[in-house]
Formats: structure tokens, C-alpha cells, sequence
């Protein structure tokens, strides 16, 4: 299999190593996600040096995309190298009327539903797949909740790979129909998604599926780096400075500490002025296995299994679990959890106040938002960023028992006045 440091010199990213996040140990750039001395989790490593390069300018010169902070990613320097739908330059929105109604100064809303297939997925999904295609895979996979699913399939759509996507079998009507218009192979697997991810993980260690990147398996360091991204755009669209605050909804907990990481490498380099920030967690009543183990002050994260409507989150032994809380409690965040009622709450109030309709992760951060206000954990003082890291449309069921039109009329002005329309 290629390692990606076999590329010529002048072609090399700033990445050197797969680095392990327990123990340290260091690894050449390959397709391996644990490590051979202690079974951790392997990351991205990065020489310092090769970062430093990057500038302002650089970045500001670059594509509307995410690939505009390409020389901060492991792959991708090259265009011509690229497999992407050119995701990332999505709107960050001023909320002040949901500030408002909530006693905030100062908040934000990253809308990474503006994303090509409407999820913040596409992120990771760029950045692995054109991993997989320098290593020198010739076929695509995932285990998915529904967003990694639809952008694995268009992703490989585009350039041409063949793919396969496993989800679990009741996943959202809209997600199934999103990922099989793509035209690869879609599985719909009897059980959780902690069922698919670890079939997924036998499947790769299976001859058959030796030629095939599973993206959130065999190349997990580079497909997280994706996360990045948003992190490095909230900074540039605040003018270059990092937000006080930061709340983020968590299923494996990868974005929340990738966004974590982001926002210390731009101070690192020195593209934004060094600034304390505090990172909250957002997780569904459901799942939330994070959320349990911050509330009884553990390290250790007890798996689950997933319930509640919020299925994108549901992910019950989340492999970033005990870094999202390291992540948390270094930066002096918190981590809440909210009901499958306050969810739907939580959509119906970001749509209200803002017009942006999201799906029912959008509607947990809103929802533990409120949650964290009122028990005085994130300051309504200070400078406040969301995400939302998808459309509405992916999760209609969530919400249409209870939307309907205001009144049904017939098409004439008395019934326009019977109404009360004319009052």
C-alpha cells in the first residue's frame, strides 16, 4: 500500500506521522488508524515548521472551500489531487433575534447544512477520500447514521469510485433515499449503528474488502481531520479571532475535539491572536454517554444503546469519547444532554428566529443551549458560536406531526375574511 510521504518533496503536505493519542508512539502516513504498541487511536502529526508557512494571505487567496486551508490538512496540497464536491465556505450566521429571546449579547450560527449534501460530512468526507485515492485505494466505504452515508456515496459519484455504505436499517426515510440516488451499494444492516461500525471493522480486516478505504475505519486520522475546517472558518468569518464559546453536538465525539484542536493550531502558527476559549458538548437524552460520564466527573465513558429521535447522534460507545471530555474540561466547557421534546423545541425555536431549518442535531444544540444557560454553565456575556451540522429536510419526521397550515380557507376574499385575514 503507498504511504502518502512517498510523494515528491515539493508535493508534501505539512503532515509527518501518525501519532498515538494515548501513548505517543509515532507511525509513518499510511492506511492504520490504532496503534501497534497500545491499540490507541492514531491522529494526523504535523511538522511545525511546514505549518508555519501558512499565512493569511495564503489562505484568503485560496478557493471558496475548505481546500482554502489546505496547507493545515494531511492530503489535498494539489488540486488535481483532490476527490471533493468542494464543500466548507458556509454561512456563519448573526443570530440576534434567537440571542434575544434567550438573553445573549453576542450569538452566532454556523450553518454547515449549506454544505453540498446538506451535512457538515462532507468536510471529513473531502479530506478521506482523497486520502484513500493517494494510498492508493481503488473503492470507497463507510458505517454511517446518515449524513457520512449520502456524502461517501456522492463523493465516489463524482469521481468515480465505487462505494459502499452500510447504516442501520431504520435509519431516516430521506437519508436512505439521499444515499441510493448516488447509485453505489447501500446495506442496510439490522441493528444500532455500534452494530455497523463493527461489522464495518471486520470487514476491512476481510480479503474482499482489502482494496477498500473505509473512511471512518482504515483512514479515521485523515477523514477527522476533515473536522478542522469548520474550526478554521468560524475563526476567518469572525475576522480572524476565536469565539469565547463554542457549542457543538456529539456522537462519537470527533468534531468537537477536531474544532478543539483547529482553533489551537491557529493560534499556534499564528493566524489569530491566542484567546482562552470554552467548548460545550451538546448530546441527545438518547445517547449520551458523554454527557453521563461528565455529570458523574468520570473518564471512563460507558457505552449505551441509542434511543430518541436525534438517530445522527446515535452513537453509543463513541470511540472520541473521553477526548471530547478532556477537551471540555481543559477549556472549562461543559457537556449537556436534551429530550427528544426539547429537540424538536430546539428546531422549531433556530427556525423561528432565524430561518434556518435543521436537523434534530441542530435541534439538540439549541435545545442544551438552553439547558446551559439556565443552569449557569456557558456565560450569556460572552461571544457564543453553534453549529448546525445539517438540513431540516434529512429529518422531517421529527416535527410533522406537529406543523400544519394555520387555517385552511377557500379561494375567496370571504373566506380570506372569515379567516381573519382581512381583520
Amino acid at each position: 500500500m503507498t504511504l502518502l510521504t512517498e510523494a515528491p518533496t515539493a508535493l508534501r503536505s505539512p503532515a509527518d506521522s501518525l501519532r498515538c493519542r494515548n501513548c505517543g508512539a509515532q507511525f509513518p502516513l499510511g492506511p492504520v488508524h490504532a496503534c501497534a504498541d497500545c491499540f490507541g487511536p492514531l491522529e494526523v502529526g504535523y511538522d511545525a515548521d511546514l505549518l508555519g508557512r501558512v499565512d493569511r494571505a495564503s489562505i484568503e487567496a485560496g478557493p471558496r472551500s475548505l481546500w482554502r486551508y489546505a496547507g493545515l490538512l494531511p492530503v489535498g496540497q494539489q488540486p488535481a489531487d483532490r476527490v471533493t464536491l468542494d464543500p466548507g465556505g458556509t454561512p456563519l450566521v448573526r443570530a440576534d433575534r434567537l440571542a434575544a429571546e434567550l438573553g445573549m449579547r453576542s450569538l452566532w450560527v454556523k450553518d454547515d447544512s449549506a454544505n453540498p449534501t446538506h451535512s457538515f460530512k462532507d468536510r471529513v468526507v473531502s479530506v478521506a477520500l482523497t486520502a484513500a485515492r493517494q494510498l492508493g485505494f481503488s473503492r470507497v466505504a463507510c458505517a454511517s447514521t446518515g449524513n457520512l452515508a449520502n456524502s461517501v456515496a456522492a463523493h465516489a459519484a463524482r469521481a468515480g469510485l465505487d462505494s459502499v455504505v452500510f447504516v442501520p436499517a431504520d435509519l431516516e426515510p430521506a437519508k436512505i433515499v439521499q444515499t441510493a440516488v448516488y447509485g453505489g451499494t447501500l446495506v442496510a444492516v439490522e441493528g444500532s449503528y455500534d452494530d455497523v461500525n463493527r461489522l464495518c471493522s471486520q470487514l476491512a480486516e476481510t480479503d474482499e474488502f482489502e482494496r477498500t478505504a473505509f473512511v471512518n475505519v482504515n483512514v479515521r486520522p485523515y477523514y477527522a481531520e476533515g473536522s478542522k475546517t469548520l474550526g478554521y472558518e468560524v475563526a476567518e468569518q469572525l475576522g480572524w479571532r476565536l469565539p469565547e464559546q463554542v457549542v457543538i453536538p456529539v456522537a462519537s465525539g470527533s468534531l468537537l475535539t477536531k474544532v478543539d484542536k483547529a482553533f489551537g493550531e491557529l493560534g499556534k502558527v499564528g493566524l489569530v491572536e491566542s484567546s482562552p476559549w470554552k467548548v460545550f458538548g451538546a448530546q441527545s437524552s438518547g445517547c449520551a454517554p458523554i454527557s453521563a460520564a461528565y455529570a458523574l466527573g468520570r473518564d471512563v465513558v460507558e457505552p449505551v444503546r441509542p434511543t430518541g429521535v436525534a438517530k445522527s447522534l446515535n452513537i453509543g460507545n463513541p470511540a472520541d469519547g473521553p477526548y471530547a471530555l478532556d477537551a471540555v474540561r481543559r477549556t472549562g466547557g461543559a457537556i449537556a444532554d436534551a429530550g427528544d421534546d426539547e429537540i424538536r423545541e430546539g428546531i422549531e425555536l433556530l427556525a423561528r428566529t432565524t430561518g434556518i431549518f435543521a436537523e434534530t442535531a441542530g435541534g439538540v444544540v439549541v435545545a442544551t443551549l438552553r439547558k446551559l444557560l439556565a443552569a449557569g454553565a456557558l456565560d450569556p456575556a460572552a461571544e457564543t458560536v453553534i453549529l448546525n451540522t445539517g438540513d431540516g429536510l434529512k429529518t422531517l419526521d421529527a416535527v410533522a406531526g406537529r406543523q400544519a397550515p394555520t387555517v385552511t380557507i377557500k379561494p375567496t376574499l370571504r373566506g380570506a375574511r372569515e379567516a381573519g385575514l382581512l381583520d
